[in-house]
């Protein structure tokens, strides 16, 4: 699997093909992250094929749907349990991140497995993720912020160039250095 982009979650929703012997057998719901929906659907077979000793070519998916976070107007410290595969052996993992949404901090998660401990995304699986409340916040990269009044101050600030305009004149050449700093 290969992550390019933002993650998205799903909801997929399959079963083992129904036969004479069992003709209404059980479903089984799951909800994977992935950049896309084939993607997706073959995560859930690869978890049914572990689990389950179920596959694709017994087995049917009945449904496959994006899930849309519906408050994404706060940012919000989430944290994820995974495990991946090192190049030493299987690690259980918990991790934090502020985002405003559960995909922005899954997407996180890959950049920061792959930069940190060069782990693919075919070798991270997440266990389990949920909102973590201020005061049960672990992790001291994630404390600084999560106070009330956080600022982030703006030092040296620099005009950007607006679309069909140049940023800090009409001239692509100057004489003079930009004031960058504001009281």
């Amino acid at each position: 699997m290969t992550v390019s982009g933002p993650m998205k979650q799903y909801q997929v929703v399959g079963r083992k093909a129904p036969t004479a012997d069992f003709p209404n057998p059980e479903a089984y719901r799951m909800i994977i992250f992935a950049p896309n929906k084939t993607i997706a659907k073959s995560k859930f077979w690869y978890t049914m094929h572990t689990f389950r000793k179920m596959k694709k070519t017994t087995g049917e998916i009945l449904d496959v749907n994006e899930v849309v976070e519906k408050n994404t107007s706060q940012v919000k410290t989430f944290g994820i349990w995974l495990r991946y595969d090192s190049r030493s052996g299987t690690h259980n993992m918990y991790r934090e991140f502020r985002d405003i949404k559960l995909t922005g901090a899954v997407t996180q998660l890959y950049d920061e497995m792959a930069g940190r401990h060069r782990t693919r995304p075919r070798s991270i699986q997440i266990i389990r993720t949920g909102i973590v409340a201020t005061g049960d916040v672990k992790r001291v990269n994630t404390l600084q912020f999560v106070g009330k009044n956080v600022k982030f101050p703006l030092p040296h600030r620099v005009a950007s160039a607006k679309r069909g305009t140049k940023a800090l004149n009409s001239r692509t050449f100057v004489t003079n250095r930009p004031t960058t700093f504001f009281r």
